[in-house]
């Protein structure tokens, strides 16, 4: 058996390869739209990709069955309550998929989303144990799917944690303690509170640690997987409804499209948003005038559909050299209409000197001393709720997290200064740009975050 994950940090994203090596044939789950590196792979061991699998109907991130059923001929596999626009293959619980003597046998595990689905891995087919089992969103290590996202439109997060309970406590537990999980997301990811770092587990370690695989009702499980999520980022119904639909497929040949100075301008004066993807420190020293600043060494795809709609034509200004990294980030996450990057970005301010503007960043002493004006700036702390229950707060401060600013800048008074912190700096300057975006003329952001302020206001030890 040829058994490969693909890990994509940015998003924490995991897809699969499994394929039997004498027969050569082999099924793909869950990939992302750049299909080249499964391709590549393919080619290199000799397989056929025969089939595509998404456990469900990923929220944070548009698959690549499309491109890789163009590219393969292969068919596209999903569980059987799932509805598309394009052909697939309902799989049915219980089903065997025989690759050769390498054997896939699809679960039924609903909870995240009604049509979710594992897929556990046989080496051999008359193997008495499985290898492993994929499992989606259902088992997370350390954790399980949330069942509150609103892509799983016209069922309630009771009803889809009561069936969650029954994936998890029931089907999944069910395998045996040495069964590895290899689940479709890590840490970091919105579609869960408590995910590990670790890339895999087995059965026996998650029933051991994991708060959610703890035998327990079904009232008490869904009470318990409900609480404390965070509002999840709203794009997550478009990127959803999206893997449900025939759309554009993404060419990773058709490079992006340098502009120069002129053309840049003139887009951007169309209404183009700009997306700068430089390190927030180049950004405060100079950017564009109106331009939302999404670094490029973070989070970056998440955080741009945080703070950006899909239906906006963008303009990138990239780190040099890693502009087509740029355009396919953004593609993987369904933001297509990228209309070119500036040719340049060292010369765009010679070019636009009118329109380029610094930043403002302010220390946490700076920051202590405005609050104690008699008119002291508005301070939003743009954290996870779980980092501010933890780590502590500014007296006073209007929490938003990130992902919910785009929706609640209406919160944040126009008519004063306003202040924004994070835990260190980075996304707090992907913040302060959105409102300058949004027309807010007086932001800054705080240098160091909330760990600069806690060490500022930490008294010394005696």
């Amino acid at each position: 058996m040829f058994f490969a994950q693909y890990y994509l940090d940015c998003l924490s994203q995991a897809s699969y390869m499994i394929a039997d090596e004498t027969t050569g044939r082999a099924v793909v789950v869950a990939p992302r739209r750049d299909v080249t590196e499964y391709l590549a792979d393919a080619e290199a061991h000799g397989f056929t990709v025969v089939g595509v699998i998404n456990t469900h109907f990923h929220a944070d991130f548009v698959a690549g069955h499309l491109e890789m059923a163009a590219r393969t001929g292969a068919w596209i596999g999903y569980g059987r309550r799932a509805e598309t626009e394009y052909p697939i293959r309902k799989l049915a619980d219980g089903e065997t998929l025989r690759l050769g003597d390498v054997t896939l046998e699809i679960m039924e595990t609903p909870g995240h989303t009604p049509e979710s689905i594992s897929v556990v891995v046989y080496e051999h087919g008359d193997d008495a144990v499985p290898y492993g089992v994929l499992t989606g969103d259902a088992l997370f290590i350390g954790d399980v799917g949330r069942p509150d996202l609103p892509a799983s439109a016209g069922v309630t997060a009771e009803e889809l944690g009561a069936m969650l309970h029954d994936s998890v406590q029931n089907r999944l537990m069910g395998l045996p303690d040495e069964v590895r999980v290899f689940p479709a997301h890590g840490a970091g990811s919105a579609c869960g509170k408590n995910l590990s770092t670790e890339k895999q587990s087995t059965i026996g370690e998650q029933r051991a640690t994991n708060y959610a695989c703890a035998p327990m009702s079904r009232d008490d499980f869904v009470a318990l997987v409900t609480a404390g999520q965070s509002a999840a980022p709203g794009y997550f119904s478009y990127d959803a409804d999206l893997n449900r639909r025939e759309r554009e497929l993404f060419d990773p040949a058709a490079a992006p499209r340098p502009l120069d100075a002129e053309e840049f301008g003139a887009r951007r004066s169309s209404g183009a948003v700009v997306v700068d993807a430089r390190d927030p420190q180049e950004f405060a020293a100079g950017h564009l005038r109106g331009s939302v600043n999404v670094p490029a060494d973070g989070r970056f795809a998440e955080q741009a559909d945080t703070v950006l709609g899909p239906e906006a034509e963008l303009l990138v200004v990239a780190p040099q050299n890693r502009e087509e990294e740029i355009v396919t980030r953004l593609a993987r996450i369904g933001f297509d209409r990228v209309a070119g990057y500036l040719r340049s970005p060292d010369d765009a301010p010679a070019a636009m000197a009118e329109e380029v503007a610094p930043a403002s960043r302010l220390t946490a002493a700076q920051v202590r001393a405005a609050l104690q004006r008699e008119e002291p700036p508005v301070v939003v702390d743009v954290r996870s709720c779980g980092e501010r229950g933890e780590h502590g707060c500014i007296e006073g401060a209007l929490h938003i997290p990130l992902g919910e600013l785009p929706r609640r800048l209406d919160e944040i008074p126009a008519d004063r200064p306003v202040v924004v912190h994070c835990a260190g700096g980075h996304r707090s300057s992907i913040a302060a740009s959105l409102l300058r975006h949004r027309g807010f003329r007086d932001v800054s952001d705080v240098l160091g975050g909330y760990a600069a302020w806690a060490l500022l206001n930490t008294p010394a030890a005696v």
